[in-house]
């Protein structure tokens, strides 16, 4: 992780200070394990839970490909704000899949953790799937919303009720993208 990564893992840590966060699950990526781990150590949280089902989207052939050879590999595309996702290409993910993963993981933290303050820190794509599955949004209607940038902070509380199911959790969804100049 870089100076700047680390320096901004503190940042957000200290705007999550308010929240009284019980528990962090977060993906398995290096990046955001190393986010989660100084987010605990700052805000003294001693859970921290690897989930697979929080892993960034596989962008298949358009790994670490910059956004202007998307229309080399795929023309199936979805604008959204600030973004240009692909839909389709070889080895990649699709959306309908990322959703589904997004939407086990986010049951599994509600059920396990009721009225618990739960930070998830993960990926773009899939934090932006998390919410779509938490407001009861398909998954074109997810990436169509706002961009959920690096470093981000999402709240998602069911005060009132959200749409998974009744409780008085509270989730936090922080995005730890690797760029937004690669999709």
């Amino acid at each position: 992780m870089t100076m700047l990564g680390r320096r901004q893992a503190r940042i957000v840590a200290h705007k999550l200070q308010k929240f009284g966060i019980d528990i962090i699950y977060v993906s398995p990526l290096k990046r955001a394990r190393q986010t989660a781990s100084i987010i605990a150590k700052y805000l003294s949280i001693k859970r921290i839970i690897v989930d697979k089902r929080l892993v960034e989207r596989n962008f298949g052939i358009l790994t670490g490909k910059p956004i202007s050879d998307i229309p080399r590999y795929t023309k199936k595309i979805l604008r959204g704000h600030k973004i240009i996702y692909f839909l389709r290409g070889k080895n990649v993910e699709e959306f309908p899949a990322v959703y589904r993963r997004g939407r086990q993981a986010l049951k599994n933290i509600i059920r396990r953790h009721r009225n618990k303050s739960v930070l998830i820190v993960t990926h773009g794509d899939i934090g932006k799937m998390i919410r779509a599955a938490f407001f009861g949004w398909n998954w074109e209607k997810g990436l169509k919303t706002r961009y959920f940038g690096n470093t981000d902070i999402l709240e998602l509380s069911f005060e009132p009720l959200g749409k998974i199911e009744s409780s008085n959790s509270h989730l936090k969804l922080i995005s730890h993208c690797s760029s937004s100049k690669r999709r």
